[in-house]
């Protein structure tokens, strides 16, 4: 199983930004899925999570300018970032519940992060 995140790089303040995150392997579509971000000296937090009902939920800090959703017949979950601050910058990192004919009670998986960069 894999999570592979793509679509992070460097923007002006106020951009936006679009990552991706594709889950890979012989696996069922995936439960909940979610954003964390880590920024430099900081703890990983939740940013966006989204059920495989398609339910959200955000960081009051993104609410409003950032949108998660997802699209179960390809296995990959999207986090749009708009009006982007300085304050977003992280490494941002996918994050599922995932079951396998191996295993159907499921694990939780964590990709590799995408590093974000908000200049002022």
């Amino acid at each position: 199983v894999q999570l592979q995140a793509s679509g992070g790089g460097l923007v002006q303040a106020g951009g936006s930004l679009r990552l991706s995150c594709a889950a890979s392997g012989s696996i069922f579509s995936p439960d909940a899925m979610g954003w964390y971000r880590q920024a430099p000296g900081k703890q990983r937090e939740l940013v966006a999570r989204v059920t495989s009902g398609g339910s959200t939920n955000y960081a009051d800090s993104v609410k409003g300018r950032f949108t998660i959703s997802r699209d179960n017949a390809k296995n990959t979950m999207y986090l749009q970032m708009n009006s982007l601050k300085p304050e977003d910058t992280a490494v941002y990192y996918c994050n599922a519940d995932i079951r396998t004919p191996e295993n159907l009670l499921g694990r939780n998986y964590w990709g590799k992060g995408t590093r974000v960069t908000v200049s002022s």
